[in-house]
């Protein structure tokens, strides 16, 4: 344990290629997670996500634990595979991208 003082996390969220209809069309969304224990990765945000933000059709964008299939995820321009995918703990100001690439119905 470094005694560093748990804090707060503010993200920068974007959502584009569609999937921003989900989230009211507002496809920038700066956002300050709460203070948790356990430090916030991908997994965690997705929940929370889906809790604080997801207006509709959730299934459009979560599958599981996870993004559905379709929904390209960056990390401050990286590719979430690069990064640990659901694993990856999120830093403050970090940039993250959901990117649909669904099109049609």
């Amino acid at each position: 344990i470094s005694g560093k003082m748990a804090t707060s996390i503010s993200l920068q969220l974007e959502f584009s290629g569609g999937a921003e209809l989900l989230f009211g069309g507002i496809k920038k969304h700066h956002v300050t997670l709460p203070i948790q224990s356990d430090a916030w990765n991908i997994k965690h945000l997705l929940l929370w996500i889906k809790q604080n933000l997801l207006q509709e059709r959730p299934e459009l964008f979560i599958q599981g634990d996870s993004v559905r299939p379709g929904i390209l995820v960056l990390i401050n321009d990286a590719d979430w595979e690069l990064m640990g995918e659901l694993t990856y703990k999120l830093q403050d100001e970090d940039n993250i991208t959901f990117i649909s690439t669904l099109h049609g119905g």
